[in-house]
């Protein structure tokens, strides 16, 4: 009866080796996953250039005329280190949301509505926001009378018509469209681009806030933050961020999961590693006079290799399958999180299976020397 315990042991070894391998390809497949939406993000086109801008939110006490804010601006620009300086309501991907329905060349409104920002002469130039037809906002314009608008917004309300001269209406706010700028986000990364219309800052209202968007000369703008700060001297400063750092903290849970599963993913490798050279050392131990007969024999290394590594590789491949099956479950349920991924690239199933065989070659190379190395004289002897 003794002699059935080896191969049950072998063969509930090989289960857990499965296991383990449908378990390390669940979890490198979702790190790869995650790492590829976390990529897709930081890479997606902006439509603006965030390198070097420096936004800084101020606040008065009471209402201040538009010419207020355009003095204080006017100062920063003579700032040394200073490349251009623009106005805004506040900072593109800062959460803050001015939006309407919209009626064109007075049709009834439409039924989805567009986003709204106030911007300055010169802030398209600052963010580095294409211009693609039209002109910016010259200081004589003002709110409401002209107004520029995305590609989006072009698409979804002008239904072919050139957009320059068309004439939109907000309530009871009317605005001529001067330009067509490049698509942005304008409060979320993660979400599809929205319709925008850009309205000038200069407006009969007067305002209490606002937000001067600084491009410096400096690869680092927040070397510059205490002096731009310190200059604006009739207003309080509230917030100094670069617009980096908010194209970085839409990203912050991305860069985390993609961290966190990666570091599983080592863990769970490192481990299946083990697993496997922990089997494959056993399983020459257990053969060691087979394979010494064999090798008595004439049978050649790469044969000897292939015997010590056939039953492993099965494991693999059905436990490589398996994790497959639940890799294409767990999508189902992370889907929410992963931008512009598509689960059943082939790619992104290839990456954790050719990681998968490439620790299995490594984990079985001295199982095979140890087999290839037996002397089947002394094996032969020593029964």
């Amino acid at each position: 009866g003794g002699t059935g315990n080896p191969h049950s042991r072998r063969r509930m070894m090989h289960v857990l080796i499965g296991v383990q391998v449908a378990f390390c390809f669940v979890v490198l497949f979702v790190a790869g996953l995650f790492a590829s939406t976390f990529n897709h993000l930081l890479h997606r086109p902006m439509g603006f250039s965030a390198d070097r801008v420096l936004t800084l939110d101020a606040a008065t006490q009471s209402d201040q005329p538009s010419t207020f804010w355009e003095q204080a601006a006017d100062h920063l620009r003579d700032r040394p280190g200073v490349e251009s300086v623009a106005l805004a309501a506040w900072p593109l991907l800062s959460d803050n949301s001015w939006n309407g329905f919209v009626s064109v060349n007075g049709a009834p409104p439409g039924p989805a509505d567009a986003e709204f920002m106030k911007v300055s002469p010169g802030w398209l130039d600052t963010m580095k926001v294409p211009l693609l037809a039209g002109r910016d906002f010259r200081p004589d314009d003002s709110l409401p009378g002209s107004a520029i608008v995305n590609e989006t917004f072009v698409r979804l309300f002008l239904n072919g018509l050139r957009p320059i001269g068309v004439e939109i209406a907000k309530g009871s706010q009317s605005f001529r469209v001067v330009g067509v700028v490049r698509d942005t986000p304008y409060r979320d990364i993660h979400e599809d681009t929205r319709p925008v219309v850009f309205v000038p800052f200069h407006s009969a209202q007067q305002t209490r806030d606002a937000t001067f968007v600084v491009r410096t000369a400096s690869a680092n703008p927040l070397a510059m933050a205490s002096t731009l700060r310190r200059e604006i001297t009739r207003a309080r400063v509230s917030n100094v961020r670069t617009q980096m750092e908010f194209v970085q903290a839409q990203t912050v849970r991305e860069r985390l999961m993609a961290m966190l599963a990666l570091f599983f993913a080592a863990v769970a490798l490192v481990l299946a590693a083990i697993g496997l050279y922990g089997v494959l050392d056993y399983s020459v131990l257990q053969r060691r006079r087979e394979i010494g007969i064999r090798i008595a024999i004439g049978a050649q290394s790469g044969e000897i290799a292939r015997r010590v590594t056939s039953d492993v590789f099965r494991t693999l491949v059905v436990g490589a399958l398996a994790g497959f099956g639940l890799g294409m479950l767990t999508v189902r349920y992370i889907a929410a999180l992963l931008y512009q991924v598509r689960p059943g690239d082939p790619a992104m199933l290839a990456m954790p299976a050719a990681i998968i065989l490439g620790a299995t070659l490594v984990a079985a190379l001295p199982a095979v020397y140890h087999a290839i190395q037996i002397d089947p004289v002394a094996m032969l002897r020593a029964d």
